[in-house]
Formats: C-alpha cells, sequence, structure tokens
C-alpha cells in the first residue's frame, strides 16, 4: 500500500552490531555454520548485488515493451530474467515520473527484494528510517542528498514478506543509443530504493 506524506527532521540512526552479535553467539553456540553465513553473505553482497536490479532497469529503459510488461506483471518479467525471490516472493514495479517519486519502505521488519538488490543497506532495517519515512520521506530524502521540487508527488510504498518493490528511476538524459550495459552503470541501489536518482553520464 503507498502512502502519501509530508515533512519534518531529526536523524537517521544506524542499526548498531546487533545482527553480528546475534550470528556470534550462534555461531559459538554450534547452531549456525559460520561458513554457511559467510557463504551467504558472498553471495549476495558480491555475486548479486544490485546489478541484478540495474539490468532490469536498464532493460525497461531501452525495451518499451519489456517496460509494458514490467509494470503490468513484474514477478514474471523479472523471473524471464532469471531473478527470483528466495520465497517465491512477488515483485511490484513502480515507475519515477517527471512530478512523482517512489520510495521504498518495510515498516514491520526489513522485507527487501535481495534477489534484485543484493544486501540490504544497513540504514533500511533501522527503526528510524521505517518509521520516518512514511511521516516525512521529503525531509528524510534531503537527508540523503535528495532534494525534490516541493510540486513533486512522493509516494512510500510498503513492502511485506508477499509483495517486494522496485523503484524504475528515471532515465537520465544524454544516454540515447546506450547499450543496456552502458545503461546499467547508471542505476544505483539507492535509485531502485527511492533514497536516490541514478546517476548522471559523465
Amino acid at each position: 500500500m503507498p502512502h502519501d506524506h509530508h515533512d519534518h527532521d531529526n536523524h537517521l540512526d544506524p542499526m548498531d552490531a546487533r545482527v553480528r552479535a546475534l550470528e556470534t553467539i550462534l555461531v559459538q553456540k554450534g547452531l549456525v555454520d559460520p561458513a554457511a553465513v559467510d557463504a551467504i553473505i558472498e553471495t549476495y553482497a558480491h555475486k548479486v548485488g544490485p546489478q541484478n536490479g540495474a539490468a532490469v532497469v536498464a532493460r525497461a529503459w531501452s525495451e518499451p515493451a519489456f517496460a509494458d510488461w514490467l509494470a503490468r506483471d513484474a514477478t514474471a518479467a523479472v523471473g524471464a530474467m532469471g531473478f527470483t525471490g528466495r520465497q517465491g516472493e512477488h515483485v511490484k514495479a513502480v515507475f519515477n515520473a517527471p512530478g512523482l517519486h517512489h520510495v521504498i519502505v518495510c515498516t514491520l521488519c526489513s522485507c527487501y527484494p535481495w534477489s534484485l538488490l543484493g544486501l540490504p543497506p544497513v540504514w533500511y532495517k533501522s527503526p528510524a528510517y521505517r518509521s520516518r519515512v512514511v511521516i516525512e520521506p521529503r525531509a528524510v530524502l534531503a537527508e540523503f542528498g535528495l532534494v525534490l521540487p516541493e510540486a513533486t508527488q512522493l509516494r512510500v510504498w510498503d513492502s511485506t514478506a508477499e509483495l517486494r518493490y522496485l523503484v524504475v528511476p528515471m532515465r537520465p538524459e544524454g544516454t540515447e543509443g546506450w547499450t543496456p550495459e552502458q545503461l546499467a552503470e547508471l542505476v544505483t541501489r539507492e535509485s531502485m530504493i527511492g533514497t536516490g536518482l541514478a546517476r548522471v553520464p559523465a
């Protein structure tokens, strides 16, 4: 469900080391194999990373028919590229446009499209981001360095275990004739969460 909201201020707290501390305890008790934990982190940090999502966005920028499919049924479109969620969750793509900007959050925990974006950033899980971006998205985005015009409508989408969201940022100007591989280099993880924009060509 989207939330349309307005602003005010405060500070984004980075999440502390609780996750690592818990992992250490579980490893010490023999409940978790540290090699398995490392393999999962390695896979999502380096082998997946945000490049899968970037490839999806670049294809949507390049192929209008694929963009239409992504808008209609992102789960199928993304699946056709070989990117499926770990638990078969569905994906919805939301497209930024002039005067409209989308932001993703998970207010209950930290549901996130791992298969597209790799590891979630630490701030995505923080209570400050999860609560504030719904109430005052414009102020939170400004803290990320993204200052949007007052006339721009903000829509905040709340991810769930069953439905994850992917923001398709606007294609930067000056990229006519670029290949999908070149375009993918401009797509950042933050631009697919909505806390940033795609990179501007050098």
